[in-house]
């Protein structure tokens, strides 16, 4: 078996993968998957947010002036 023909095991739970779910091995886990990412369970790190702005962004204000 060579290393382009080994598929990988499912990123949440190790099983094999599904040909219809792939990467994941079931639609369970890939909507698992999906919530963790839509409930912020996945997060990339930046820098820290600045409260000013957030506050502007809320206020519907572009700007200080």
């Amino acid at each position: 078996m060579t290393k382009a023909s080994r598929s990988k095991n499912c990123p949440l739970c190790g099983k094999p993968p599904s040909t219809d779910h792939r990467p994941f091995c079931s639609a369970g886990c890939r909507d698992r998957d999906l919530l963790q990412w839509l409930g912020d369970g996945y997060r990339v790190a930046g820098p820290p947010a600045d409260p000013e702005a957030i506050a502007m962004q809320q206020n519907g204000l572009d700007s200080d002036s």
